[in-house]
């Protein structure tokens, strides 16, 4: 039986030589007190998330709705590895973002519900919410479309001679990092040498199609290479993989030497947005990855065994993150919705 062309690509793709993949042992690893914030930082995202859920089914979040649980480690780690002088921009899959560069719940969550004290006054929804005291500038929901706007905030901190980078997160593998917008940012950003880190999130899927469906290579840390831009691919459910690997592209990136590409190899528990009932995985597939993956589980067995800290410790920490999620749920639940008048506010800027 003759091979199809997609077995065929696939093999000839398997010859080429890799870029280095694992993360630089030179790079001091977590201390004690940055491994507590990372576990307590991805667990209110878990608990936000799977409380945005809740609400979403209850009919108190409208629109869409894409959740980040499962992919905890990828922002955390990266938010470990920048400064608050740095910038950060994203996708539709944005809550966890959010939380984790300092925006407060209750602002998230009364913008999930669209009520008056939410970051957008209720006008942005889940996809479209910024904080520019905390250095977000947006969740968006054109695919890829973050990546040229990333790649122009960082033209704009070069310009101003700014001793800072930009973050600019890719979700959804193929979908996202196939616009031909994406090749124009990085032909630019290379060209240019712009202080850019582009972190593919890539959680497998695409919608409802499997990365191997949709790409004739699925390395995505080397779909840079045209443009002279490195490439690093890393475990993207390990925290402290991610924030080494993350120093070295942002000292990279910083340092003047142009952009940096890195694959975050992570996964999605939850359909691609809360209409998705996922039919295209099975749910074996799923646990296996909590079971054997999961980013929270993780470090929490790394900060037992090590005796960084107690398993009563661990407890109450839960308890503090569920306290805040409920607090920031009843906020939203009774804030206001915003006075029509707000449909007239925020149009235009002043230049």
């Amino acid at each position: 039986m003759a091979k199809s062309p997609a077995k065929k690509s696939a093999k000839k793709s398997s010859k080429l030589k890799p870029v280095k993949k694992s993360a630089p042992a030179d790079v001091a690893a977590f201390t004690k007190d940055q491994e507590l914030h990372a576990y307590r930082a991805m667990l209110l995202i878990r608990r936000f998330e799977e409380k945005a859920g809740q609400l979403y089914g209850m009919g108190f979040i409208g629109g869409f709705c894409h959740l980040y649980i499962g992919q905890e480690a990828v922002v955390v780690g990266m938010q470990a590895a920048i400064t608050p002088k740095d910038a950060v921009i994203t996708s539709y899959r944005d809550h966890g973002h959010m939380l984790a560069c300092g925006m407060e719940s209750r602002g998230v969550m009364a913008e999930l519900t669209g009520r008056r004290g939410g970051y957008s006054k209720g006008k942005g929804g889940s996809m479209h919410m910024f904080s520019r005291e905390k250095g977000f500038f947006g969740g968006h929901g054109i695919v890829g479309a973050q990546v040229p706007l990333g790649t122009g905030i960082a033209f704009g901190k070069k310009y101003r001679n700014e001793d800072s980078v930009d973050l600019a997160l890719v979700d959804r593998a193929v979908a996202q990092i196939g616009q031909g917008q994406v090749y124009e940012a990085f032909n630019m950003a290379s060209l240019w040498k712009l202080p850019v880190v582009y972190v593919i999130e890539n959680n497998k899927y695409g919608m409802g199609t499997s990365i191997e469906r949709a790409s004739a290579r699925t390395d995505l840390y080397q779909r840079g290479q045209a443009y002279g831009i490195p490439g690093m691919q890393v475990n993207g459910m390990d925290v402290i993989a991610v924030k080494e690997a993350g120093d070295k592209a942002v000292a990279h990136a910083r340092g003047g030497k142009g952009p940096y590409i890195l694959e975050m190899l992570t996964y999605r528990y939850r359909g691609h947005s809360m209409s998705d009932p996922a039919k295209y995985r099975s749910k074996e597939e799923v646990q296996k990855v909590r079971q054997e993956q999961d980013p929270i589980e993780g470090l929490k067995a790394r900060l037992l065994e090590s005796g960084v800290v107690e398993a009563d410790q661990l407890k109450e920490t839960d308890r503090e993150v569920k306290a805040i999620v409920s607090d920031a749920a009843e906020f939203a639940q009774n804030s206001p919705e915003p006075d029509p008048s707000e449909f007239f506010t925020d149009v235009y800027v002043e230049a």
